[in-house]
């Protein structure tokens, strides 16, 4: 059996801060259909960072920073996905560490955390 690949016109969108005390403004990344369920993809933000974006196979959609804090290699986007207690997590490729998609917070070390970003498609 062949599956269609995706068609659609939604965008993946950021919410950023835009750093004049304004509304948030969001900021276009890419086409949904470049998310894959279970993969991550990288994208370089205007000010220069790096998020990862997710999205599961139930079609949520997770952003995080892509650098990895233990290492400092910008890798979380080549991580593995899953869930620990209900709440899903990429495990960085390097050193295995998770970091929860919602809240950012390590959940072998809490001393640590990553950004996270209001994601949406529209």
């Amino acid at each position: 059996m062949t599956l269609a690949p995706e068609t659609t016109d939604l965008k993946v969108q950021l919410q950023l801060d835009d750093g004049k005390g304004a509304e948030d403004a969001w900021f276009t990344v890419c086409d949904l259909s470049h998310l894959l369920p279970g993969r991550g993809v990288a994208a370089l933000l205007p000010d220069g960072r790096q998020v990862a974006l997710f999205r599961d196979r139930g079609g949520r959609l997770y952003a995080v920073d892509n650098r990895d804090p233990f290492g400092g290699a910008a890798v979380l986007s080549r991580g593995l996905t899953g869930t620990h207690q209900g709440r899903p997590f990429v495990a960085s490729p390097l050193l295995k560490q998770r970091f929860d998609l919602l809240s950012g917070q390590c959940l072998d070390d809490e001393t640590v955390r990553i950004a996270t970003y209001e994601v949406r498609a529209a």
